[in-house]
């Protein structure tokens, strides 16, 4: 059986890489064994470069099929951007934090996104007359970028859960950042993903101006999208105002990402409007 060596082959060994990466973190949160670390960041950055490069590849690839369009087009596509968004940010704060546990909630996030994205159909599609303008990378690359930072939040929350918890304080969370870090983190991600989620619906508006002439429509996604917008603004007003922290603002995060998901994929699945290509 031939087996041919395009970005989606390539693609695959990345989601493996990925859940290598994983689950040297998750060794390392586990059995604090220091040597874990440094093999989790290494997969981890080799892997987002191979990552980077399968990205440009299928872009190359579909310019020599004659269709010519950025890799952003349908949900196969987004998973494996979400993905790449996920570990890029996961990296910028392990380099700052210089904390590795932090990986073992976030990078499995990254591992799913390309396992799901693997189940999807890889072939690369001429774009809809809707999909033809010059707002979509912009509009995608906000769009999955706040999604990463959402992720991310999420992942901290479940970590500062944890580390609050009396079942298990002092037995696998003694070596996780403190409190007060994975508090303002949290809050930090948040504010990341809702600034460019604000610039991602700003953009989806020009983008369906231009492709359907209205600006808004109250497409489900549009209405999910301000819904999820909505959450995460009354999120960072309650941190504002009302100084809420600790476990409510990681039961917020957790809120909040559960609406981005039904946004991102269960708009797609269970109801039907514009954006249905994306399915």
């Amino acid at each position: 059986m031939n087996m041919t060596f395009d970005s989606s082959f390539l693609l695959s060994i990345v989601t493996f890489a990925y859940l290598l990466a994983g689950l040297a973190y998750i060794c390392l949160f586990v059995f604090k064994k220091d040597f874990f670390g440094p093999v989790g960041t290494i997969l981890t950055a080799v892997t987002l470069a191979l990552h980077t490069g399968a990205i440009i590849w299928r872009w190359v690839e579909s310019y020599r099929l004659g269709i010519g369009h950025a890799p952003f087009s349908n949900l196969y596509e987004s998973l494996i951007f979400f993905a790449w968004a996920i570990a890029f940010l996961y990296l910028i704060i392990e380099w700052v934090y210089k904390n590795r546990f932090i990986g073992a909630f976030v990078i499995p996030l990254a591992f799913l996104s390309m396992a799901y994205a693997g189940l999807q159909p890889k072939e690369i599609q001429p774009l809809l007359p809707a999909l033809k303008s010059n707002w979509l990378i912009a509009h995608v690359v906000t769009c999955f970028l706040a999604y990463a930072g959402f992720a991310v939040s999420a992942g901290l929350a479940l970590m500062l859960l944890l580390a609050r918890s009396n079942m298990l304080k002092g037995k696998l969370t003694d070596r996780l950042p403190g409190e007060k870090v994975l508090d303002s983190l949290i809050y930090q991600t948040i504010a990341f993903g809702f600034i460019l989620l604000t610039a991602g619906i700003i953009t989806g508006s020009i983008w369906a101006q231009q492709a359907w002439g209205s600006y808004w429509s109250w497409d489900p996604k549009e209405t999910w999208s301000l819904i999820t917008w909505f959450i995460y603004a009354a999120v960072l007003h309650a941190r504002m105002v009302r100084g809420w922290a600790g476990n409510r603002m990681a039961v917020l995060s957790l809120i909040g990402f559960l609406s981005m998901l039904f946004t991102y994929m269960g708009v797609n699945l269970f109801l039907s409007g514009l954006h249905s290509y994306a399915k």
